[in-house]
């Protein structure tokens, strides 16, 4: 697996006959779906309250909703190209849409926890079907020269909703009552389905392959039981025996997953993506990245609330700096892939937003607002940057007879990079708190800080993966 004989395998790959130029009704169609998606995935974090006094229950025991949706989305995920390339695109697109916009409103009609529970697992299958395809049906056969145009779509929700979900479900719940936070997505989810049948081309494949059921299997169990063991061990009180069991099953099955994938005919995840360089790097390094900056909004709001004492009004203002941090430099992301190639820009972002965590090391409540506000503007810019770079990277060498398997895998992996994000952030917090108590109980509080420190030092895989790139990595694809 050497990168000379890769590189030189790539470019013979990729001589594909040019098809027509990005379909821009279609990338922002996918890019609704998307943030429909990413947002409901922590919306339900500041509405748990309020939904737990009329459920009757704990608040804590919210947590079980906000579960059962990201493990039905893990789970799911790997299916999306297999029903893709045998109903098409504009099927399975529109009935995911179809399925999201109906367990939104039972969402919102659930009377009580194990309704809403079920009602989360239903709006996680259309989850799972509608992202994937929806950017499997803007990229196949895709002119690479577009591909940084279609990225640009296909990137903002994923920087948004994470930072605007937390703020958004608790305006409506103080406003208009809970259930809005589901009913919101049925006027976008009607309008996208009835364009959707519109504008979503429909290609199922000529000889569609027979489902992977045993990968689909020992897949769905190593994806559950990984998301439960980091669920339990970034749970406020851990039990470790659970923890373990269900991270030795994640192995486990994971190991004999990727055995019988790799020699399967028609695997469920076909792995062979990963021997494309700008691929691996935009799914392995990038799936690092995709963990931290899904971890560190909320790294940020435990600093500002359980480390300084601050309000959580007072922290959701500061974190919203990060959203505009990422809106700010959106506009100027695709120039700066373009003037500098991917190899640049990924490691100059990761770099610098490595930085601006350090510097967040050593500020305190004393620090000035203002100076607060700009770091975390730049963390978002960088973010933004680093986010649209590592998204447009991992297909620029992918050829089109490989994009839905690639797609679908790469899929797979950053929805397990996003799903475990908060969960390694509460561990590192964990560490951090336990590792400063230990000079004194009035310096626990420094564990918040040291936090982001423990963030910086893990962007030196990214960073070090990404410089291995060769200087023109995916230049063809940065060319306008």
């Amino acid at each position: 697996m050497a990168r000379a004989p890769q590189t030189v395998n790539v470019r013979q790959t990729c001589t594909v006959p040019r098809s027509a130029t990005l379909n821009r009704p279609l990338a922002l169609l996918a890019a609704v779906g998307l943030s429909m998606e990413n947002l409901d995935g922590t919306i339900i974090q500041t509405a748990a309250p309020a939904m737990a006094h009329d459920f009757g229950v704990r608040a804590v025991d919210l947590n079980i909703a906000m579960t059962a949706y990201l493990l039905t989305v893990a789970v799911c995920v790997p299916m999306s190209g297999w029903l893709a390339d045998r109903f098409g695109e504009r099927r399975i697109f529109a009935t995911a849409l179809a399925i999201f916009t109906v367990a939104s409103a039972l969402c919102a009609l659930s009377g009580n926890l194990p309704e809403l529970t079920a009602a989360r697992v239903l709006q996680g299958v259309g989850g799972a079907m509608m992202v994937p395809v929806g950017r499997l049906a803007v990229l196949r056969g895709l002119d690479r020269r577009d591909l940084l145009d279609a990225m640009a779509y296909l990137t903002w929700p994923g920087l948004v909703a994470p930072v605007v979900a937390p703020a958004l479900g608790g305006v409506l719940t103080d406003t208009v009552g809970w259930p809005w936070i589901f009913l919101i997505n049925i006027p976008f989810g009607v309008v996208a389905f009835v364009v959707a049948l519109k504008i979503v081309p429909n290609s199922p494949a000529p000889q569609a392959r027979r489902l992977d059921w045993a990968g689909f299997g020992l897949a769905g169990v190593a994806l559950a039981a990984l998301v439960l063991g980091m669920e339990e061990v970034g749970s406020s009180s851990t039990n470790w025996a659970w923890a373990a069991a269900y991270l030795v099953i994640a192995a486990g099955a994971g190991i004999a997953g990727v055995i019988w994938m790799r020699r399967g005919r028609h695997p469920l995840l076909d792995f062979s993506a990963l021997r494309i360089g700008t691929f691996r790097v935009g799914n392995v390094g990038g799936g690092v990245y995709r963990l931290i900056i899904s971890a560190a909004p909320f790294l940020f709001t435990l600093l500002f609330q359980v480390g300084f004492g601050w309000s959580a009004a007072q922290a959701g203002l500061l974190v919203g700096a990060v959203f505009v941090g990422n809106i700010a430099i959106k506009p100027v992301t695709t120039p700066l892939i373009r003037r500098f190639g991917f190899k640049h820009v990924i490691v100059g972002s990761n770099l610098l937003g490595a930085v601006v965590y350090v510097a967040c090391v050593f500020i305190d409540p004393a620090t000035p607002l203002w100076a607060i506000v700009f770091l975390l503007f730049l963390s978002g810019v960088f973010r933004s940057i680093g986010f649209s770079g590592y998204n447009s990277l991992q297909f620029a060498d992918v050829p089109s007879d490989l994009m839905s398997s690639a797609n679908t895998l790469a899929s797979t992996m950053q929805q397990v990079a996003v799903g475990i994000g908060i969960a390694v952030a509460a561990l590192i917090v964990r560490l951090t708190t336990t590792a400063a108590s230990a000079l004194g109980p009035a310096d626990a509080w420094l564990g918040y800080r040291w936090a982001l420190a423990v963030v910086a030092l893990l962007l030196v895989f990214p960073i070090v993966e990404a410089a291995l790139l060769p200087r023109h990595a995916g230049e063809h694809a940065a060319q306008r």
